[in-house]
């Protein structure tokens, strides 16, 4: 436990430091209120005083007032079971999440709760009483944080007030840099020419410290409070160097001023608050796009939706309250407020929001559609299968959150690095300082400018924004291709995969049965399209697909599992309509004094499959076909795609077994499947690929979701990962290599506090600019 941790821990009643929240304390007092005090005997009551040791920030200062809303009025209800989820306010750091969530594990009827510490969103089940919610929202209030239900255009403009504040401060570092600039010229100058006496350069020096001293003082705070806060948590941050810099200058500046010295930096430590927060700024920016793309996301489905009660009249109620079964008309122009299948109406709907697919899909009824997908010509009437949280929107953001938790190899190596990183630095400043003014007899002052080009130009910024930067920028660039990638460290296993499993059904094929050509005629489709246009049976559909022009015929009955008949003609298996069977999907047409007539299906392949499988093979990955179908299906599958090794019948053990046996053998095999059968060969696999319009544990056990129909996203996010690794070890290089120059030549002396913060930024533009050419990869299949 750090020192801070224990202080607030073990105060003594003489301390002027809250013991939670660590704000000063009237007369020596322990707390600083009473709900500092309330909330530090909730957590020693609880056993969680390790959240001091963990703490990163200042606690946060408790709310007097209980949660002003109606919580339980929120909770969504699934037999005994209800959800809810919250927007937690004051949340700073891993350490917040961490105590919000044991305190919540340790009430009796909570089954789960989990944090996002990107998005705030805190997500509770329990089973009980919907009123708990309340009780919930109280003992959170409790330890500080502020609780109101969840919404995702708060977060945004969270997001938007942070960047707005970076932006401020830029300016007015921006406008004194330049006017300390005009000053700083003016002295130069003069000393050069010997024109400028020691009055009028005083001057000068006076002026460009009252322009210099406000703007560091408001234009350095993103930097200064971090490093306090850090300093006050018994630890020291990335912001520690930059902030000793500045502060180093401007001191040593103020006091070559009032001695009526020769030299002042004033303007370097301003152009380096400029410059720093200029590298900042693009940073937040580079961090920051893959939740922009959440929240944007998540508000997709914010408007109210129109909800058809018995008589047909549409009453307005929010999305997540509406119910399955229930029926939602949804005008054209507007966005799909819940997943569902259409009722009634024929139109098109825009999805490139959430597949990332430029052309409309044209919808009839019977067609599943989701939340978030814009109608773009007629009305349409959806019948709700999920709303909120349930549906595939929703499902989406939570991979994003799950892939913006995750933690890749090279990061963890950039947050190790960053942890020794400030120490040396300090030491190295320090040695550089005594160097020149205790062994060369170099002026304090001087030493000390050497000393801060050495902090400045040590800074870690380049190292910790090496990783992130690639990362963010490959997933955002296939995320615009309807490719969401899920965990961190997929991308590392991606570039590594040397075998590409893949299942047949929904993978390499659609997953939806086609009619095909056959010993039948014009006449013969008609005839069946008519009964089968009656019946939702996938089959049926298909035949009816293939004569959309055929009116469905009346007076129809349907024989669960086995046909369709309208007098003495049947449609259906070849045991109901008295035939033989025969091999794959078909239907059996059969007609008084005619003889039967055989319609045969197939799964229609995807329109790029040989192209992918192709693609594949390029890039290194042997291609193999795994899949539960029979062998006739499953080997005409893998003729149709270029795929010489396939197994058939084989069970999700049988495709474990296979998995491991690839990697006993020392390959690293990546799996690509949809269905439920497929998930547990997808979490074995060494990197997994599940397409969206599977199984959500299919979803849940992958390392990225296809959102497109194209099997050419895979190859896509291979060739993707594999730049990305190539970028990552390139950015590296390229902080660690820019250390390696700059630092002995700020030793030497040969680096002013300036420079050093020109060629700061300069490393952090470039290793963003680096990052952002994984996005420009030619080839990409479409």
């Amino acid at each position: 436990m750090n020192a801070f941790a224990e202080a607030r821990l073990e105060t003594p009643r003489a301390t002027t430091a809250c013991a939670h929240c660590a704000a000063p304390c009237p007369d020596g007092a322990r707390f600083c209120c009473a709900g500092c005090e309330g909330a530090h005997v909730l957590i020693s009551g609880l056993g969680l005083e390790r959240f001091y040791a963990r703490l990163e920030g200042t606690a946060p200062k408790p709310e007097p007032d209980a949660p002003r809303h109606d919580l339980a009025a929120r909770a969504r209800t699934e037999g005994d079971t209800h959800t809810l989820e919250l927007m937690v306010g004051g949340i700073t750091c891993a350490a917040c999440c961490w105590l919000i969530e044991q305190v919540l594990a340790r009430e009796p009827d909570v089954t789960w709760a989990r944090v996002a510490l990107s998005t705030r969103r805190l997500a509770i089940r329990w089973r009980g009483a919907p009123a708990r919610a309340n009780d919930f929202g109280g003992r959170i209030a409790a330890l500080g944080f502020t609780v109101a239900p969840f919404d995702p255009s708060c977060l945004a403009a969270g997001d938007a007030a942070e960047a707005k504040r970076l932006l401020r401060a830029m300016g007015i570092a921006a406008f004194a840099s330049m006017n300390v600039m005009l000053v700083s010229v003016a002295v130069w100058v003069g000393h050069a020419t010997g024109d400028m006496g020691p009055a009028t350069r005083d001057l000068m020096h006076w002026l460009a410290a009252l322009i210099a001293l406000p703007a560091v003082a408001v234009a350095g705070m993103p930097f200064f409070r971090p490093a306090f806060t850090a300093l006050r948590a018994g630890r020291a941050s990335l912001d520690l160097p930059i902030s000793l810099g500045v502060l180093a200058t401007c001191a040593m500046s103020l006091s070559e001023t009032i001695r009526g010295g020769d030299y002042a930096y004033f303007d370097s430590a301003i152009m380096l608050v400029f410059l720093l927060l200029v590298g900042r700024y693009l940073d937040r920016r580079a961090r920051g796009r893959a939740r922009e793309a959440a929240a944007r996301l998540m508000t997709l489905n914010r408007a109210p939706v129109g909800v058809l009660d018995g008589a047909g009249v549409a009453h307005p109620r929010a999305p997540e309250e509406v119910r399955p079964g229930e029926r939602v008309l949804v005008a054209p122009g507007e966005r799909i407020g819940v997943d569902g299948v259409a009722v009634s109406g024929r139109t098109t709907l825009d999805e490139s929001l959430l597949t990332g697919e430029t052309l409309p899909r044209a919808v009839v009824p019977d067609d599943a559609v989701h939340a978030g997908t814009l109608n773009r010509d007629a009305a349409l009437v959806v019948e709700a299968r999920a709303s909120g949280a349930g549906t595939l929107l929703a499902a989406i953001v939570r991979l994003m959150e799950r892939a913006e938790q995750s933690r890749s190899r090279f990061v963890a190596l950039a947050d190790r690095v960053s942890r020794w990183y400030t120490p040396v630095v300090h030491v190295l400043a320090a040695g550089t300082f005594l160097l020149w003014w205790g062994l060369f007899d170099v002026a304090w002052q001087q030493a000390l400018v050497y000393a801060v080009a050495v902090l400045i130009i040590t800074c870690p910024c380049v190292l910790g924004i090496a990783v992130p930067a690639v990362q963010v920028a490959a997933a955002g660039g296939l995320m615009r291709r309807g490719v969401l990638v899920t965990s961190g460290t997929a991308f590392e296993r991606l570039a590594q995969a040397d075998v590409a499993v893949l299942d047949k059904t929904g993978t390499l094929t659609r997953g939806r049965p086609v009619l095909q050509p056959g010993a039948w005629t014009g006449e013969d489709l008609r005839d069946a399209a008519e009964l089968a246009a009656t019946s939702r049976h996938p089959l049926a559909r298909a035949l009816a697909a293939a004569a959309p022009d055929v009116p469905a015929a009346a007076d129809v009955v349907e024989h669960p599992g086995e046909g369709l008949s309208r007098a003495a003609v049947r449609l259906g298996s070849a045991a109901f309509t008295g035939t033989d069977p025969g091999e794959g999907m078909e239907l059996v047409l059969a007609r008084p004094g005619a003889a039967p007539v055989r319609f045969a299906f197939a799964d229609a392949p995807r329109p790029d499959a040989r192209d992918a499988v192709a693609t594949l093979a390029a890039q290194g990955l042997a291609p193999e076909l795994l899949s539960g179908d029979r062998a006739p299906a499953v080997a005409a599958a893998a003729e149709a795609a270029g795929i010489t090794r396939w197994t058939a019948t084989a069970d999700p053990a049988a495709k474990i077994a296979r998995l491991e046996t690839l990697k006993r053998d020392g390959r690293r095999p990546l799996m690509v499947g949809d269905g439920l059968n497929d998930a547990p060969a997808l979490a074995a696999a060494h990197v997994s690929v599940a397409y969206a319009s599977g199984a959500d544990i299919a979803q849940a056990a992958a390392d990225v979701v296809v959102q497109t129909d194209r099997l050419g996203a895979v190859p896509d996010a291979v060739a993707v990962a594999r730049r990305a690794q190539r970028l990552v070890r390139q950015n590296i290089a390229i902080s660690l290599g820019y250390n390696l120059v700059a630092v002995p030549l700020a030793i030497a002396g040969f680096v002013t506090p300036l420079i050093a913060a020109v060629a700061m930024a300069a490393s952090s533009l470039t290793v963003i600019l680096n990052a952002l050419r994984v996005e420009r990869r030619p080839g990409w299949t479409r």
